[in-house]
């Protein structure tokens, strides 16, 4: 083989192993991207919930939380729906209180909203209220049954 033909062979071996680096690269990118904490802006850190934890507002947020949230989320919040399985990250157990404890009412309302993949956004499927009324539920999982009981009927 002519000494060109030898480096257009290797000049071509080098562009295609470049090539698969920078497909590597770019796929362990975005899957360490699913692991890193959520970026909350500013402005939604310190939303207070409009809306009480009253019955008709955390009947509302079941019936969403049923068609919406559980098949990954799990009946009772604890990340472990029929589809969770299929998902990395994993969905959060919504019923950790220490988890639960360092966010705020609007960082959780923030994530419901925009998503994050795995978790499709609902910020067009669902009104606001709606996703403050998922907001009240989120918390409930996190709650012991009686304090959720007294919130209800006070």
């Amino acid at each position: 083989m002519p000494p060109k033909s030898k480096r257009n062979l290797r000049a071509g071996k080098l562009l295609f192993a470049g090539l698969l680096l920078g497909i590597a690269l770019i796929l362990v990118h975005s899957a360490l991207d699913e692991f890193k904490p959520w970026a909350v802006p500013e402005e939604f850190t310190h939303l207070k919930n409009p809306l009480q934890p009253s019955d008709s507002n955390l009947t509302a947020a079941r019936a969403i939380y049923r068609d919406e949230c559980l098949q990954c989320h799990g009946s009772h919040g604890k990340g472990d729906g029929p589809e969770a399985y299929m998902h990395k990250p994993a969905p959060h157990d919504l019923t950790n209180s220490v988890l639960m404890s360092r966010v705020t009412d609007g960082e959780i309302f923030y994530q419901i909203s925009q998503g994050r993949r795995p978790m499709p956004p609902f910020k067009s499927r669902l009104t606001s209220d709606q996703r403050w009324q998922l907001v009240l539920l989120v918390r409930a999982f996190a709650q012991p049954p009686s304090a959720l009981q007294t919130q209800s009927h006070p």
